[in-house]
């Protein structure tokens, strides 16, 4: 794993340089931890949309080869991949964005209601309100509408958990 991180970071590593070099802004060490962080948050928001869709499917087909929940069974297979999907989230992140350092603690119970928290505001409450938007006022398809979300909403969810979900405290 640690090998394929390095390949990741080192290309990332170069294409950030680059914009920054076009840009006329220096990259430090700082700034780079900082991509990086994000590009880790959007490796498990990638495997979590993957998650996601295949817990969904599962649920779902298992539910219509047992005959259960009848014409909800698409909305409980929503609420199962949700729930799976972030712990598989709130996990991953934990142990490879948002690392605590020596020194630091964290309460996991609370940082994980937080990144539920989190997940359901722009998940539910800010993309709900952004399609309306894409596809109502601005007539933008309702196929691309989730793409433009994405651009929004991650960043949003990235500060969130950085600054509120997985804050760490000092242990003195």
């Amino acid at each position: 794993m640690n090998f394929i991180w390095k390949i990741i970071e080192t290309i990332a590593g170069a294409v950030f340089r680059f914009c920054f070099r076009i840009i006329g802004k220096e990259y430090t060490d700082s700034v780079h931890e900082s991509l990086m962080q994000f590009v880790k948050f959007g490796i498990v928001g990638v495997s979590n949309t993957v998650i996601s869709y295949l817990l969904y499917t599962f649920s779902l087909l298992a539910m219509r080869q047992f005959g259960l929940f009848g014409d909800v069974d698409y909305l409980v297979a929503t609420v199962i991949a949700f729930i799976l999907s972030v712990l598989w989230s709130f996990y991953w992140n934990n142990k490879m964005v948002f690392v605590m350092e020596e020194g630091q603690s964290r309460n996991l119970w609370k940082a994980l209601i937080k990144t539920y928290i989190s997940y359901s505001f722009t998940g539910l409450f800010l993309n709900s309100i952004l399609m309306v938007l894409w596809v109502q006022v601005f007539h933008i398809s309702e196929f691309i509408a989730p793409i433009i979300n994405l651009l929004i909403s991650v960043p949003v969810n990235f500060i969130i958990n950085k600054f509120w979900a997985f804050k760490t405290e000092d242990k003195n």
